[in-house]
């Protein structure tokens, strides 16, 4: 089976720093740390101050696995009230080529 990318781009809520939302994070961090199939998380920041949130899955059925209970698991997280909810997009992709570690 190949890894697969999630992949969450956002933007916070008015008046945070990419400091609130890092900060935020410490449950989640936690948490998905325990996921089955969970490799390596980053959180990025473009130029335009948009959040790129970069999650490496051993497969992609992980990935989604994890995505749909961290609503029901960690909907209490700090992190959610973070982030601009109008403005979020999501995605999971099968990495067809690697070069490199992870």
């Amino acid at each position: 089976m190949s890894q697969a990318i999630e992949m969450t781009v956002l933007r916070l809520a008015e008046g945070l720093a990419i400091d609130d939302f890092i900060a935020a994070n410490a449950d989640i961090n936690a948490w998905i740390q325990q996921q089955p199939g969970f490799i390596a998380r980053r959180i990025c920041e473009r130029e335009d101050g948009a959040i790129v949130d970069i999650v490496i899955w051993q497969t992609a059925k992980d990935g989604h696995r994890s995505a749909s209970a961290i609503m029901t698991e960690m909907g209490q997280s700090p992190v959610h009230g973070t982030i601009d909810h109008r403005a979020v997009e999501w995605t999971i992709a099968t990495v067809r080529q690697a070069i490199g570690s992870t």
